[in-house]
């Protein structure tokens, strides 16, 4: 009678081994390794059989699992060992926690980690195949692995099921099958397509009319007909979102529920430190039966069996390693145009994140929140498609590529930009407007104060003004008596101007001398005064105000003028946690005597409610429209009863209202790009660069 291990002989060449045969040498490896970690510190040695364990361990559970030549009860039973196995090694890495890293489907595999499982499987008289040379490129979670944690509660969750097979189910369809469009740059077209082929249409994918299954929405709340629409699409099966509503229109209950809709859990949202606990209640608000937990610092008191992780930006280098291998099935990036400079850790982490999500998980929920997703330039796009995986570093992704290649045109037909315009729409661009979509919100206007400086400060500030402008003058003037013969220019060479220019802003980091910054700063110093009586007046006349500054010192300068008066006020800076500011946010809304907000437009110029005032005063102008925008939408969102005001505070007679008006001609960018306008874009997007070619400009005028 042939024995067990002939049987498996003559079933031909599929496989050389027997079951039992590797597992018995799987259960004597793991008891070693067992051993030898309770011995004291884990020795290189022992590191590398405890990997070499747990990649065998894998792949015999994967081939378990497909083989269709064993019984369901024999399955039952190999499956049953390998969890045992499992179970010893994570109880291992429980007493050394780097060795959690080893486990992870992106972690480093050692030369001697193979050679080591090849003798292994060479042990059960497996054929073995030569293993290819690879040459492995540093990651940005190689590069900071020193810096990485495992919360103790995540290791506990690992416990459990140290091993969760991913879902690769959907790999083969991200393959690119490129035929006509194979030889094409396309991702310039592409952006050259929202910049230019509106046609006068929005930015938005086709939703469908709302149906919200009230399982979706808690008890006592509603959703708007916008966000519904939003909830439904989930719920039908799409699952890229670039959700660039304008901000106040409830993005963050839309992208809860969405999850919710998509049973998309568990869910990893990555936000801004300054928003990461009111992400947390109003996961509690709109998605109660799902637990969410906020990381902080190293994570040593989140809870590892949550729906919802919490992560801010800031720290998200620490965690990369234990959260690519969670086995999330959602990812949501708040505020996501943070991440539009692809070469900062925090983009590269995000985008690293995002691909072993789609790598281990068919089909996740992948959302990008942003109001404001073009801040510069059309190329902030990149990195948010990218994200999505609509793109890759080079070109169009499989979804993308089809769809480009079923209309047919090529970058040298006109047709093709408004088509390849509507096929990135239609991997789910969503763009509404307040006007549009949210009557019941009243309007929002933008009003300057014009202020005179005619103090010392400002006279000083004028004066370093005219030094910069006839500096910039005497450079021109120069460079047109050194200019070649021949080369004649009526009036004001404005190319050599815009050079003049570039010269001094490149140079003014190296010198003394004023630069545009600078003298911005001072001019900011120099109004401080004066916008926080003009903020103390409105409070008194109309309640609650928003201040917001750019610089510590204008805010303290404010919040002096408001203490001499006996005017209650809050203060939300960056240098307060969490709890601090989240109390600042909640005395404001609710106790009557609070009558102003004193702000950093960069702690609070994201993600906060202070929809308790309708009238804001803009004590400095930013360097974006997008970052103005967002300050003022702190209060122009859902739930506002009032029409809201910003106050914009212009020291006359400087560079204030150049810049001001350099603001206000960049607001066309998101507009043309996205909703569809003709507003003509201003040739740069560098406002330093402009607000100097304006001063020359004038110079060269007077």
């Amino acid at each position: 009678m042939a024995t067990p291990r002939q049987r498996n002989a003559g079933q031909g060449q599929r496989r050389a081994r027997g079951p039992q045969d590797i597992m018995s040498v799987l259960a004597r490896a793991v008891r070693e390794v067992e051993a030898g970690a309770q011995t004291g510190r884990v020795s290189p040695t022992l590191r590398t059989k405890f990997q070499a364990v747990a990649l065998l361990a894998r792949e015999e559970r994967s081939r378990v699992r497909g083989d269709a030549t064993i019984s369901e009860s024999q399955r039952a039973e190999l499956l049953k060992r390998l969890d045992g196995i499992g179970t010893i090694l994570a109880r291992t890495a429980a007493s050394d926690t780097s060795l959690m890293s080893l486990l992870g489907e992106n972690a480093v595999i050692s030369d001697g980690a193979k050679e080591l499982k090849r003798k292994m499987m060479s042990a059960t008289g497996a054929e073995l195949e030569e293993e290819p040379e690879v040459v492995a490129e540093p990651t940005p979670t190689s590069r900071a692995a020193e810096r990485q944690v495992v919360p103790k509660s995540v290791i506990t969750r690992q416990l459990a099921n140290p091993f969760v097979v991913p879902d690769f189910s959907a790999a083969e369809s991200q393959k690119v099958q490129a035929r006509r469009l194979g030889t094409w740059e396309l991702l310039q077209p592409l952006l050259n397509a929202f910049e230019r082929a509106a046609g006068g249409a929005s930015a938005c994918m086709d939703l469908p009319d709302p149906y919200v299954d009230s399982n979706y929405v808690p008890a006592g709340l509603e959703l708007m007909r916008h966000q519904s629409q939003l909830v439904d699409a989930a719920s039908d099966g799409h699952r890229t979102f670039l959700l660039a509503d304008e901000p106040g229109l409830g993005k963050t209950a839309q992208a809860l529920l969405a999850a919710q809709a998509a049973k998309a859990y568990p869910l990893l949202v990555v936000v801004p430190n300054v928003v990461k606990t009111n992400w947390a209640r109003e996961a509690e608000t709109w998605t109660p039966r799902h637990k969410a937990t906020v990381i902080h610092g190293d994570g040593d008191n989140i809870d590892g069996f949550a729906d919802i992780v919490i992560v801010n930006y800031e720290v998200l280098d620490r965690h990369v390693g234990w959260l690519g291998d969670l086995g999330f099935r959602g990812m949501v990036l708040d505020e996501a145009h943070f991440i539009k400079n692809k070469s900062s850790q925090r983009s590269q982490h995000v985008l690293e994140l995002s691909d072993r999500i789609r790598s281990r998980t068919a089909r996740p929920l992948l959302m990008a929140l942003t109001g404001t997703p073009l801040i510069n330039d059309i190329d902030d796009f990149l990195a948010i498609w990218e994200y999505l995986g609509w793109i890759d570093s080079k070109k169009p992704r499989a979804e993308l590529m089809h769809a480009l290649e079923e209309t047919g045109l090529t970058p040298v037909d006109p047709g093709f930009y408004p088509a390849a315009r509507n096929a990135v729409i239609d991997l789910g661009i969503v763009r509404r407007r307040k006007i549009d979509v949210a009557a019941d919100i009243p309007a929002r206007r933008i009003a300057d104060i014009p202020v005179e400086l005619d103090d010392e400060a400002g006279r000083s500030i004028k004066e370093a003004e005219r030094q910069l402008a006839k500096r910039m003058v005497a450079r021109y003037e120069s460079a047109l008596a050194t200019r070649k013969e021949g080369i004649t220019v009526e009036g004001i060479d404005h190319e050599l101007v815009r050079r003049v220019a570039t010269w001094e802003r490149e140079d003014s980091s190296s010198k003394t001398d004023e630069n545009v910054f600078s003298m911005m700063r001072r001019i900011g110093q120099a109004k401080a005064g004066l916008a926080a009586d003009y903020t103390a007046q409105l409070a008194h006349s109309v309640g609650k105000v928003v201040f917001f500054a750019k610089h510590i010192d204008v805010m303290d300068t404010a919040e002096a003028t408001f203490d001499k008066r006996g005017i209650k006020y809050i203060s939300i800076r960056g240098n307060q946690g969490t709890t601090a500011r989240q109390k600042a946010i909640d005395a404001f809304t609710n106790d009557p005597d609070v009558a102003i907000a004193v702000c950093s437009l960069t702690a609070a110029g994201v993600g906060l409610n202070l929809q308790a005032a309708s009238n804001v005063v803009l004590a400095e102008l930013s360097w974006t429209d997008a970052e103005q925008t967002q300050a003022i939408d702190r209060v122009h969102r859902i739930g506002q009863a009032e029409p809201v005001t910003a106050w914009r505070i212009i020291a006359s007679q400087t560079l204030d209202p150049k810049i001001a008006e350099l603001i206000d001609s960049k607001a066309g960018l998101a507009a043309r790009a996205l909703d569809g306008s003709d507003e003509e874009l201003s040739d740069s997007t560098d406002l330093q660069l402009e607000a100097l070619v304006a001063l020359l400009t004038e110079a060269l005028s007077a």
